[in-house]
């Protein structure tokens, strides 16, 4: 098992929240590498004395360039739960980006199509496409980037770098949807800053936050 440990925010016996590192992904996949998940399995195996595999659930993602809070399930009852409060948009994400140029702030609608791996807007009424709504609050801008503030109105793949994309503002770093604008090893820009989540057994309100550091984030006052 790898020696990486996840940097753990808050843990109970039905839920824990742990900060996902950018370039990890959030379970695993075709590539083999170490995940979020089997990282904090293992935390749980040792740090309670389990033998065997600890049980630990995935209630939702972090696309593997991007960083951020991430919520676990460490039941199978707070599994369901968390998965339904994640599904019903009850729960709350927030995300911080770094997008080129000046953006619209407001809402944004787009009907999003997935074509072997690669999320593009389309025309609504598209085969296979599903509306996206995000909004866009503008923190900072400096040179010719803009800091954002995001929240998603509804859970797509790669919602946020596909609309931004099309909005004609990439993230900064984006390797996929940027079309040539970011150097090799720029770091996506993109960081689940916020989670806000009922507790699953318990029925109180729980809230975390986390800024990012480093890289393009230091030319802003993120506070």
């Amino acid at each position: 098992m790898d020696t990486v440990k996840p940097k753990i925010l808050y843990e109970d016996n039905h839920i824990l929240v742990a900060i996902k590192p950018p370039n990890l992904p959030s379970q695993a996949d075709e590539s083999g590498d170490m995940d979020m998940l089997s990282l904090c399995r293992e935390h749980l195996r040792t740090s309670r004395g389990k033998p065997g595999q600890a049980y630990i659930g995935l209630v939702h993602r972090l696309d593997r360039p991007a960083g951020g809070l991430m919520a676990f399930a460490c039941t199978s009852k707070a599994a369901t739960r968390l998965s339904a409060q994640f599904a019903e948009k009850s729960a709350g994400r927030e995300y911080l980006a770094v997008v080129r140029g000046k953006i619209p702030e407001g809402t944004h609608i787009h009907w999003l199509a997935d074509r072997n791996g690669m999320v593009r807007a389309v025309p609504e009424g598209t085969k296979a496409a599903k509306r996206a709504e995000l909004a866009i609050e503008i923190l900072q801008e400096k040179d010719d980037l803009t800091l954002v503030r995001v929240t998603l109105k509804t859970g797509r793949k790669h919602q946020i770098r596909a609309q931004c994309a099309a909005l004609g503002h990439p993230l900064w770093g984006d390797q996929r949807y940027a079309f040539g604008l970011s150097k090799p090893g720029e770091q996506l820009a993109l960081w689940g800053y916020r989670l806000q989540l009922v507790h699953p057994t318990m029925g109180e309100a729980m809230e975390w936050e986390q800024n990012p550091e480093g890289g393009v984030w230091g030319k802003f006052e993120i506070c």
